[in-house]
């Protein structure tokens, strides 16, 4: 769920005293970008760093992210582990809250548009990279037990119950604005695609192994024309690996009409499927399931008006257009991921 904006200011002091030689704190600025993220960019008299404050407060999950990321860097993978405190601990627990401290990474996020053809193949090798190398770190008994457990698809049935919710909300907002025709017109479109499609519901995916689970352009820092480091763990888990490799091209290389670059598509998504090994069946299967998951999803209009937070309401433009435009360009998409 969204956070409130109101927040306390983290502990600095407290939290610098568990280091050797941090330095004097000089500043702490709240990072803006991002939406669930809670983080502050720390400067002392030795230099700055990344400030994060854990909000799910889950200690094991947070060290086995750290864990991994201290792994990863080990093998060649660009990443920013965090920082031991005097005793090598990652994880700061004051007042009930969990802080950890990065190094500071100067880079800038970059998009699809940003990237030329032989930069979005280098992407999707560094995708590969990370499934390839988190396989070679990660606890062979959480991924088994990952593996177990099913992700069902979404049921249509449930998504027509929303739609009619969220019609109702926007109908019923005022003042009326283009946001709410849009929203109206999407959901009136999106229902009558359902009931078109409803019969090609996909099955639980399948070919689980650890993901990054939120790879993205706001979690992908790049210094000049290289990636300097992969941000944000906090959803590494066992998932279907081709569905990220699908679900982070759907981001990167959506234009703001809502279609996809497909030709840096099938460049970034040849390269994932050289360093994973993964065939053109698995990423049929990814394309199908997250062609599903967004043609059910409105987070973005649940945020607005079921939460009453628009934080993410610049996105739903590109979002919506792109789940129709999918849609009838099915054949055209599942073939820039497998040929």
């Amino acid at each position: 769920m969204p956070r409130s904006s109101a927040t306390a200011p983290p502990p600095v002091g407290a939290l610098l005293r568990r280091y050797e030689n941090p330095g004097e704190p000089l500043s702490c600025l709240p990072v803006t970008q991002g939406l669930l993220n809670r983080g502050y960019r720390l400067a002392t008299t030795r230099g700055a760093y990344f400030l994060k404050h854990h909000l799910d407060g889950d200690q094991e999950a947070i060290d086995r992210q750290h864990r991994a990321t201290q792994r990863l860097q080990a093998l060649g993978v660009p990443v920013a582990p965090p920082v031991e405190d005097a005793q090598g601990r990652t994880v700061a627990v004051i007042q009930g809250r969990c802080y950890a401290l990065h190094p500071w990474v100067d880079g800038r996020h970059r998009d699809g548009a940003q990237l030329t053809t032989a930069q979005s193949r280098r992407l999707g090798a560094l995708l590969g990279a990370v499934h390839t190398c988190l396989e070679r770190v990660m606890s062979p008994d959480l991924e088994q037990r990952g593996r177990a457990y099913e992700h069902p698809s979404a049921d249509p049935e449930e998504t027509f119950t929303l739609i009619d919710e969220l019609l109702g909300l926007v109908r019923g907002s005022r003042p009326q604005d283009a946001f709410d025709a849009l929203a109206e017109h999407r959901l009136l479109e999106r229902r009558a695609l359902l009931r078109r499609h409803a019969d090609r519901r996909p099955p639980p995916g399948s070919a689980r192994g650890w993901v990054h689970g939120d790879f993205h352009p706001l979690n992908l820092l790049y210094r000049g024309q290289e990636p300097a480091a992969i941000v944000d763990w906090d959803r590494l888990g066992v998932h279907p690996r081709a569905e990220e490799a699908v679900r982070a091209a759907a981001i990167f290389f959506v234009r703001p009409t809502g279609e996809l670059e497909l030709p840096k598509v099938r460049a970034y998504a040849r390269a994932y499927r050289r360093t994973t090994g993964a065939d053109p069946a698995e990423l049929t299967a990814a394309v199908h399931r997250v062609w599903w998951e967004r043609l059910n999803d409105f987070w973005i209009l649940r945020w607005r008006y079921q939460l009453h937070d628009r934080r993410a309401d610049p996105q739903f433009p590109a979002t919506s257009a792109l789940a129709v435009w999918w849609t009838h360009e099915y054949d055209a998409v599942r073939e820039a991921f497998t040929t």
